[in-house]
């Protein structure tokens, strides 16, 4: 349920966070940390399968590493969980760190929850369920808050851009799932192919902006990202999606790893500020 091969996209983030901070390793970072494992991911995906039950019993990727397909009478015992795994951590986080990674903190909750749940349900709203996914580069902004560090913004924002597309690219193999239970997500809107080309155009923004901070990352971005468009636009079709999607899994391991080596190197040899 809590999607471990996509915690990536949680601790990830929040690694590069720490690292941008100045520091290969700061115990204060570790509450975070623990937190963006199974804690953060079990809030953000047990709640979206609390409420996406009815198109995930259509949807031939659920019951699997890809997400639960559950009961209606699991939904109490989900939410004892998260809220048990969860409050905790908050707690901590009250007492201990700075007001303004509190802030980013609470608002990355608060977009996620509401990314599934209602009244606002960005996931039932095309655009807005996309940019909404902005908010999975906000550990680069409040891990570095944390450590009384400033964010490097160019890093958050690239990060942002990324998420955008990444969300919207993702969700065209879904497409025929959503519009069968009425749901109206970006692909279902745009299609497949102008879905690409939404992501397409996210992912280049990713880009410019990567290549402010490090231009290996760009390039890295830029080859896998016109892979994964340009093999859509081929075959604009859900079913291609669905084909590319364990590509689309790799990209934030890959890209990670060639911001991540050059980080750890830079400062084990104190070129780093």
């Amino acid at each position: 349920m809590s999607r471990p091969v996509l915690w990536v996209n949680a601790i990830g983030p929040a690694v590069i966070g720490m690292w941008l901070a100045g520091s290969l390793w700061d115990w204060a970072a570790l509450p975070l940390l623990l937190w963006l494992t199974l804690p953060f991911n079990l809030l953000i995906y047990g709640v979206n399968d609390v409420f996406d039950q009815d198109t995930d019993a259509l949807n031939s990727r659920k019951g699997s590493l890809e997400g639960a397909r559950i009961a209606s009478s699991e939904v109490r015992t989900i939410l004892i969980w998260v809220t048990a795994t969860n409050v905790p951590f908050m707690a901590w986080f009250a007492l201990t760190i700075p007001a303004a990674a509190l802030a980013w903190i609470g608002a990355y909750i608060l977009v996620f929850l509401f990314y599934s749940a209602p009244p606002l349900r960005f996931k039932a709203r095309p655009f807005l369920d996309s940019l909404s996914n902005a908010a999975y580069a906000f550990p680069l902004v409040f891990v570095p808050y944390a450590l009384g560090a400033p964010p490097v913004w160019p890093a958050a924002l690239g990060l942002m851009a990324w998420s955008v597309a990444k969300h919207a690219y993702d969700a065209v193999q879904d497409r025929e799932e959503d519009r069968a239970v009425g749901i109206t997500t970006t692909p279902v809107l745009l299609g497949v192919r102008g879905t690409a080309v939404w992501s397409g155009v996210w992912w280049v923004v990713a880009t410019v902006f990567f290549a402010w901070v490090n231009w290996p990352v760009a390039v890295v971005n830029a080859l896998i990202a016109g892979f994964l468009v340009v093999a859509l636009l081929r075959r604009p079709q859900p079913a291609t999606g669905r084909r590319l999607y364990r590509y689309s899994i790799a990209f934030p391991y890959v890209a990670g790893t060639v911001a991540g080596i050059q980080l750890v190197a830079a400062l084990t040899l104190g070129r780093f500020p």
